[in-house]
């Protein structure tokens, strides 16, 4: 594992690099993004950057330095053998006071990559009781303020899921605490629009371009429950890529599904045309 903080490569991850006193420490007042790295390479890394910065001027927090970052990146790669990992890149509002309104000392980079192991082709999730505010302030950016989704993959993991699911204040479903949700239903396959509040996933706009080739791809909104009438339910995400679902809840469902592993299958021969899509 190496970490860059604003244009220094620190001797370890574990260095302090960060005053007490940054409102990503304070108040959650930042925004990330997480790229997988295969070979060496961050995938996607475009389309990452590019939704970093609209988080960024989303949340009102200005352009980050993205040449930086990317010497950032670079500089936490190099030396690490890393045929599977993940780079995270984290901008934060900067130094500021022990209250909500922001100070004015820049923002604050940090690129972090490490190893990582990739997930299984299944795996199982859990719906929760609460929900996601598609009117809220956040809706749409990818942002630091992840104390809600951790305390779901909490719920979720007690459950024996890996991912937690939920539902938007209209009871519509929604998103995972990390990924996007897509599901088979008479032979089409689904996902929630972004007007559900979801994230503009990257893996689900690769996805929804990639599939659409082959397959029967629709954005549809419809209530959380139709998870229990789906034939096959996928969750996608930056590391999990096409991850097919075996169970919702206390719902068992084949897994991989036909089209799930034809999904799949898509994914890894479309995946290795370009690091950079």
């Amino acid at each position: 594992m190496k970490a860059w903080v604003d244009g220094q490569l620190l001797e370890s991850p574990h260095d302090r690099a960060l005053s007490v006193l940054d409102h990503g420490f304070v108040v959650g007042d930042g925004v990330f993004e997480t790229a997988a790295v295969i070979d060496g390479q961050p995938f996607a890394l475009t389309r990452h950057l590019d939704r970093l910065v609209t988080s960024a001027e989303g949340l009102g927090l200005g352009r980050p330095d993205v040449d930086g970052l990317r010497q950032g990146i670079e500089a936490t790669l190099a030396g690490q053998e890393l045929p599977f990992g993940r780079v995270r890149i984290t901008v934060t509002s900067g130094p500021g006071p022990l209250g909500s309104p922001r100070g004015d000392s820049g923002l604050t980079h940090v690129v972090v990559t490490e190893p990582a192991e990739r997930p299984g082709p299944v795996s199982a999730i859990a719906t929760v009781p609460w929900t996601r505010n598609e009117h809220g302030a956040l809706a749409g950016l990818k942002t630091t303020s992840y104390a809600e989704n951790a305390k779901m993959v909490e719920y979720a993991r007690a459950r024996g899921a890996s991912e937690a699911v939920m539902a938007n204040t209209r009871g519509d479903l929604c998103e995972g605490t990390g990924s996007n949700v897509m599901y088979v239903l008479d032979g089409q396959l689904v996902t929630p629009t972004l007007e559900s509040g979801c994230l503009a996933g990257i893996t689900r706009a690769l996805a929804l371009e990639w599939l659409s080739d082959e397959l029967d791809v629709v954005e549809r909104d419809a209530p959380l429950e139709v998870l229990f009438e789906a034939d096959e339910v996928i969750i996608v995400g930056t590391t999990r890529t096409i991850q097919a679902i075996s169970r919702v809840d206390d719902c068992e469902l084949p897994a991989p599904g036909p089209i799930t592993q034809r999904a799949q299958e898509i994914w890894r021969a479309r995946e290795a045309e370009s690091i950079d899509p």
